[in-house]
């Protein structure tokens, strides 16, 4: 363990969260002089701690002994001429496309863009697009093939663990990323985009499900593989009250990183006070 590191992984990210000393203290059950101590280096958390602080902090333990995270990881991948992910659009989008077509530029928010694939779409199908990425590497293509397809979309960095929309929005998208969110965090998280979302609008969103007879992908980064693991139907219970278009389960085979494996994925496609139904 790189304790150096950890120390200033801790502080680095109690300031980036707002966090004093003592409010990350009274979070953990803690004295503030014990925080004060991990982040000088002159004592370190204990192993039974890790889980708690990395939760608290919006981040993971590996990140905190510092190891490589999930961002490393895919600025490795997006790091080349090619399109990991590929240029054509998550067929979500085509099912979004049914339940609130451009007749208008509805507001898009893209949670996890990537490499831009699926907001350059709908930019260039009508829609009014948002879209952020932790990836510095994959929000510079994302925005590269926004340009080469003469479409104007608002790309920006950001950490979904401390990003929440302040505007509303008609469509609210992510796609392979809603993983990497903690158990702890995952109510908050969905409260916040269901109160920004427009009446009759929608959350089209997917998450990757833990099954006993599928393997770990290959290239599956640390983060992906220690994070904590989403359950069948898990995802839909947070949208109870919310009409649903689409709720299904797959398993599927997958190709990227050019090493075939197999998923297994939850989506769900929710409008929001969609409509009201008389006799």
């Amino acid at each position: 363990m790189d304790n150096l590191k950890t120390g200033e992984v801790i502080c680095k990210r109690r300031k980036e969260l707002g966090l004093t000393q003592n409010q990350l203290a009274g979070s953990l059950n803690i004295s503030f002089q014990a925080v004060s101590k991990w982040e000088n280096n002159s004592a370190y958390p204990d192993i039974e701690m890790l889980p708690k602080l990395a939760a608290v902090l919006h981040t993971t333990v590996d990140a905190l002994l510092g190891y490589e995270s999930a961002v490393t990881g895919y600025d490795k991948c997006y790091n080349t001429e090619e399109y990991y992910w590929g240029l054509m659009p998550n067929r979500i989008c085509y099912d979004i496309m049914k339940i609130l077509p451009p007749v208008r530029p509805y507001r898009v928010l893209d949670i996890g863009c990537g490499e831009g694939k699926d907001a350059v779409f709908f930019a260039k199908c009508g829609y009014a697009v948002t879209a952020f990425d932790i990836a510095e590497q994959g929000i510079e293509k994302a925005k590269r093939l926004a340009e080469y397809n003469k479409v104007d979309v608002n790309f920006f960095k950001a950490d979904l663990f401390d990003y929440r929309p302040d505007a509303e929005y008609d469509i609210v998208f992510s796609s392979g990323v809603l993983h990497f969110i903690w158990q702890t965090e995952r109510k908050e998280l969905f409260d916040s985009l269901k109160a920004h979302t427009a009446d009759s609008g929608i959350n089209a969103l997917n998450v990757f499900v833990k099954k006993p007879f599928i393997e770990p992908a290959p290239d599956q980064t640390r983060e992906e593989e220690k994070g904590q693991p989403w359950h069948s139907g898990e995802l839909f219970g947070y949208y109870h009250d919310w009409l649903f278009h689409t709720c299904r389960e797959e398993i599927f085979d997958c190709n990227s990183g050019e090493i075939p494996h197999k998923h297994c994925m939850d989506t769900l496609i929710a409008q929001k006070s969609a409509f009201i139904f008389s006799e």
